[in-house]
């Protein structure tokens, strides 16, 4: 007779008959105990009736919220296993325990865990154990999914000597998985060393330097997904906000942290978080090297000081029938006190007509009245008073601070001496000055100057925590408006050196760590690459001696090596041919080209009847090819990649150095494989190192 376990089913219990010496059957049966748990955990939030348990409106709307957010977090993601792991602690540690691991905490009705969050300490080993390090494991068990059903699982017996230490196949094959949609999550993946990153504590910055395929973007989500989990009362006080490069960039990885139950964690680019103006116009590149500069914080924090004047006259304060009377000098050491202090503009405006009411009331007092704080409040209001503050420290508008700058010469000559010579001043000046702030033609770099400006008048709200992707790219100037959203809290920093884009790119993780206001922060470099073919980045690492020499190539663990072809082509129609054998594999398919060739091979795609998204359009079953131009490539995955004329993404950059680290981020887009097209020669910097 065959034994019995219990499978929940539709939310109730009923008996089944499932043999229990087949030991995928019974994890199959855990699965549906746990999916149907997860229900009942989301039904019992569903049902919640708080009519009678707030007391006043806001109350009840915010405890509404809070409901809302939980329902979202307790949904069950068909196509998304529950768990993908089993720990089999050996006794008497956790006394011989089972845990299944998966993204999130699952428990029964008598609150026993059925699955444990990833995040929980006790998971820990499902990454770190090994062979050499067991820690107390006896057994870890790996599940492998097809369309959200259980269909194999594969054992680790870590504490047998005999079992030799081996490659998993089934975490291989999930790396390898075709994609199609935006980014996934890598929770059942994540190797000791990206957990390591994953886990460390949030008070301190740190910075993953990682060239492609290493994970690096995966891991600074997961650490938020796991910080928000270790600090959740914290985090959700101060807040949390990831920056990416760009909007294509951000929709791509957007689904990552709400499939680990994240909802709330906000994202944005740069220039997102500078947006106090309306950005119409663009710089030289020449120029916007020098508005990025960190110099130009020094010249900003001269123009705003300059508005303050000293006192020449004294100040008279009439209250009934009494006049009180401080002299010019006294003013004057007020002014300068404040001065000196180097307090934010704006901070030192408001306190100065309290230093002022101040020296009025100890006039009172040697008089003999004995005036309180209401007095004092009643004269920092009185209309002599804000004269003198109006005299001595008038408002500064941040926007049109940085407009006078930009139009007239002599103002910025002033206060740019000794910091930027003739030449760069010549460069910031604006051909035709501006009318005004709304009518100005105000660049990138513009905004991040008056985001500078308006924190030197009045300071920046920092948050608890920030994660900056593709942090390479950005200027001094950038790395200080970021710095300035986390200067009481932390931030992760990932990039890679080599694939800096832009004229004013990162040549030191120091460096850059020092204009974030971060120096001396760790910095860890992931060089195990998961993700790209071993034959693709060892083709693209040819590169790296000649635009970043030093940086350590990443290896390639994966043992499929990928496919790899270079073909040669004369027209856009061998590029369509390469497109069409790309689409005859499973999972999403890139073509990428120089941004000047992305309306040639549009027609062309078109003409073919081939239809293709936009980078940041999420790619399905039914249209798994999308366009991308060179400068939107970076941080974007396919499962196949062809690549258009590499010579032609070389010579779209204003260098050579810039043209390399562009292409070879395009060189490293791919998952599975990589088809080269090409009728002009390749760079010759890709020809085989003797």
């Amino acid at each position: 007779m065959c034994p019995f376990i219990r499978v929940p089913t539709g939310g109730s219990t009923v008996s089944a008959a499932v043999p229990t010496d087949d030991p995928l059957v019974r994890e199959r049966a855990h699965l549906a105990s746990s999916r149907a748990a997860l229900r009942a955990m989301r039904e019992e939030v569903e049902a919640l009736d708080i009519k009678d348990v707030t007391a006043n409106w806001v109350n009840s709307i915010v405890l509404e919220r809070q409901i809302e957010d939980r329902i979202k977090a307790l949904a069950d993601l068909s196509h998304t296993p529950l768990f993908f792991g089993r720990l089999d602690y050996l006794p008497p540690t956790q006394h011989g325990q089972r845990f299944y691991i998966g993204r999130r905490h699952v428990h029964d009705a008598h609150g026993d865990p059925m699955v444990i969050d990833w995040r929980a300490p006790v998971s820990q080993p499902y990454y770190q154990a090994s062979k050499k390090d067991p820690q107390d494991v006896g057994l870890r068990r790996r599940f492998g999914y097809t369309g959200g059903e259980l269909t194999a699982y594969e054992d680790e017996h870590l504490s047998d000597p005999a079992e030799l230490e081996r490659a998993s196949r089934l975490l291989q094959t999930e790396i390898e998985r075709p994609r199609v949609g935006p980014m996934r999550d890598i929770v059942a993946t994540i190797q000791p060393e990206q957990d390591e990153i994953v886990r460390s504590d949030l008070s301190g910055t740190l910075c993953v330097q990682g060239g492609p395929g290493t994970g690096k973007t995966a891991v600074g989500l997961h650490r938020v997904a796991y910080l928000l989990y270790a600090h959740r009362e914290r985090l959700a006080r101060t807040g949390t906000l990831v920056i990416g490069p760009n909007r294509s960039f951000l929709q791509y990885i957007e689904q990552v942290l709400p499939a680990l139950g994240e909802l709330e964690v906000k994202q944005a680019t740069v220039d997102d978080l500078v947006a106090h103006v309306e950005v119409r116009g663009t710089d030289e590149a020449a120029t916007a090297v020098v508005k990025g500069d960190a110099r130009m914080a020094e010249v900003l924090r001269r123009a705003v000081r300059s508005h303050v004047t000293l006192p020449s006259e004294p100040l008279m304060v009439v209250r009934g029938s009494r006049r009180w009377r401080v002299p010019a000098h006294e003013l004057e050491e007020i002014v300068t006190e404040l001065t000196e202090r180097d307090i934010r503009y704006g901070a030192a405006r408001e306190a100065l007509p309290q230093r002022i009411a101040h020296a009025v009331l100890v006039r009172m007092e040697q008089a003999g009245e004995a005036p309180d704080d209401r007095v004092q409040n009643a004269v920092a209001r009185n209309p002599a008073v804000k004269a003198v503050v109006k005299e001595c420290w008038p408002p500064v508008d941040p926007a049109k601070l940085v407009l006078r700058l930009l139009g007239d010469a002599e103002f910025l000559a002033e206060h740019a001496a000794g910091i930027l010579d003739e030449e760069e001043q010549k460069l910031l000046l604006w051909t035709k000055p501006a009318r005004s702030v709304k009518t100005a033609k105000w660049s990138a770099a513009d905004a991040v100057l008056i985001d500078e400006a308006t924190d030197l008048v009045e300071r920046t709200h920092s948050l608890g925590h920030v994660v900056l992707d593709e942090a390479q790219d950005l200027s001094p100037m950038q790395y200080r408006a970021v710095g300035r959203r986390c200067t009481t809290g932390s931030a992760t920093v990932l990039g890679d050196l080599a694939q800096g884009t832009t004229p004013w790119a990162t040549q030191s993780w120091q460096t850059a760590l020092a204009h974030l206001g971060k120096p001396g922060s760790r910095v860890e470099e992931l060089t195990a690459g998961f993700r790209v073919p071993s034959e693709v980045i060892a083709y693209a690492s040819r590169l790296l001696p000649h635009m970043a020499a030093g940086l350590a190539p990443v290896e390639s663990v994966r043992e499929n090596p990928g496919a790899f072809e270079i073909r040669e082509g004369g027209d856009a129609g061998a590029v369509v041919t390469a497109c069409v054998d790309a689409l005859g594999h499973e999972g999403s398919i890139g073509l990428i080209a120089a941004d000047a060739r992305i309306g040639v091979l549009a027609e062309a795609l078109e003409e073919a009847g081939l239809s293709y998204l936009a980078p940041g359009e999420e790619t399905t079953a039914e249209s798994r090819l999308t366009l991308v131009p060179a400068s939107l490539a970076k941080g974007l995955e396919y499962d196949y990649v062809v690549l258009d004329e590499p010579a032609a993404v070389v010579d779209g950059e204003p260098d050579e150095r810039t043209g390399l680290r562009r292409l070879y981020v395009s060189l490293t887009r791919a998952v599975s494989g990589l088809t080269i097209v090409h009728a002009a020669p390749l760079p010759e910097q890709l020809a085989p190192r003797a």
